[in-house]
């Protein structure tokens, strides 16, 4: 039997509120979600679909392929019922594992423990089997094995991902506080963006937004920056299939029309630090890059477009009062050079928001690190008239 072509259960993971664009873009590869919750989505497939998963998603975080559910009280059930697991169908000769899990189960206090049992059912299991015991360690560079338990119901995957899927790879310089690329996918895809119009990304920071914007409109994919997946070190892997999907990751690059993308930062580091990031997502000649106030960024008509601000939120950068009046001039800006956009606010501060003056249409929910934040969108009729949200 090979592992990669019989279908079964596979668990998409995302971060916390992604999900509706998460299964958005995982329908338009063709599959059927049975089930969506809040940090992810199930369908069927075989592991040979999740290789194209792998490649193609932008809002994921890893690609889970289940091998089963069991009840298990405690460590020593996940260890009795994993031994006797045929780890030698899955796990090739002289090869490295690593586990990982999530755990709320009341026998654990400490996960890495849970983690360990689990290591040492499979290597107990192949050096019966084969009359070695395996390589194993906390490094996710060969096989990854989870585990999900959660009070006596457990289910054991393999993680065809390994690295997460959420950091895209291109950005080789964050910068201050920057936004996840998964995130800004899916922010992005909750706008109104029709990925022709310009889209215009003041306060850019390190360029994310606007690069995940200029991958979204050319078809450019994550996987385009990455050639190691977990699902390489399982037994029976065929090469063939993933440089077919590799492949086809340049096949469909559409490179026109291009959309106006225009990114501005006062900080000339910053900006900088952007345009490498743009060059090492290829897609540098997308982007006009400028060094300026958000006030001055250039707001292209004929069509209108997408207005997109990051601002600090004052969790972990910015004064206050600076930024109460910063959210003020937004609110001006966005009032005064406009019209005829849809303006979106990506803000973990509803207080500050307040400041921008201008009643949001739509308040859609996102998550980043631990910060419950919200995209505000505007629409930005010309002589909007002002009012307090």
């Amino acid at each position: 039997m090979n592992l990669f072509t019989v279908p079964g259960d596979i668990t998409i993971t995302c971060h916390k509120r992604i999900t509706p664009w998460l299964q958005q873009e995982t329908e338009a590869l063709g599959f059927t979600i049975t089930e969506s919750f809040v940090t992810g989505v199930h369908l069927r497939g075989t592991i040979n679909d999740c290789i194209q998963l792998n490649c193609q998603l932008r809002c994921a975080s890893q690609v889970l392929f289940s091998l089963g559910k069991f009840e298990a009280a405690n460590a020593d059930d996940v260890y009795r019922h994993l031994v006797n697991y045929a780890w030698e169908n899955i796990l090739p000769e002289g090869g490295y594992f690593s586990v990982t899990s999530n755990v709320q189960n009341e026998s654990i206090n400490n996960s890495m423990f849970a983690n360990l049992r689990v290591k040492d059912a499979i290597a107990d299991r192949l050096r019966n089997k084969r009359g070695a015991r395996p390589s194993t360690g906390s490094e996710l560079s060969g096989a990854v094995i989870h585990l999900f338990w959660k009070l006596e119901n457990a289910e054991i995957f393999i993680d065809t991902s390994g690295h997460s899927l959420a950091r895209h790879g291109y950005r080789k310089i964050p910068g201050e506080a920057p936004m996840l690329e998964a995130l800004a996918s899916a922010v992005i895809y909750a706008t109104r963006w029709n990925r022709v119009q310009p889209f215009v990304n003041p306060m850019c920071g390190s360029g994310t937004l606007a690069i995940e914007a200029a991958m979204i409109a050319t078809n450019r994919r994550p996987g385009l920056f990455r050639n190691s997946y977990a699902f390489m070190h399982l037994k029976d892997y065929d090469e063939e299939v993933y440089r077919q999907h590799d492949a086809l990751l340049e096949l469909q690059i559409k490179e026109s029309p291009k959309p106006r993308i225009i990114a501005t930062d006062y900080s000339e580091k910053a900006i900088e630090n952007a345009r490498k990031n743009a060059v090492a997502a290829g897609v540098a000649h997308m982007i006009d890059f400028r060094v300026c106030d958000f006030a001055d960024t250039e707001i292209p008509q004929d069509p209108p477009g997408i207005l997109m601000l990051n601002p600090e939120y004052g969790e972990r950068l910015g004064n206050i009062a600076e930024l109460e009046l910063t959210y003020s001039r937004i609110g001006d800006f966005m009032k005064k050079s406009c019209g005829g956009y849809f303006g979106y606010i990506f803000t973990g501060n509803l207080e500050l928001a307040k400041k921008i003056g201008l009643k949001a249409s739509r308040r859609i929910e996102f998550y980043t690190s631990t910060i419950d934040c919200r995209l505000l969108e505007y629409e930005l009729y010309s002589g909007t008239k002002r009012v307090m949200s």
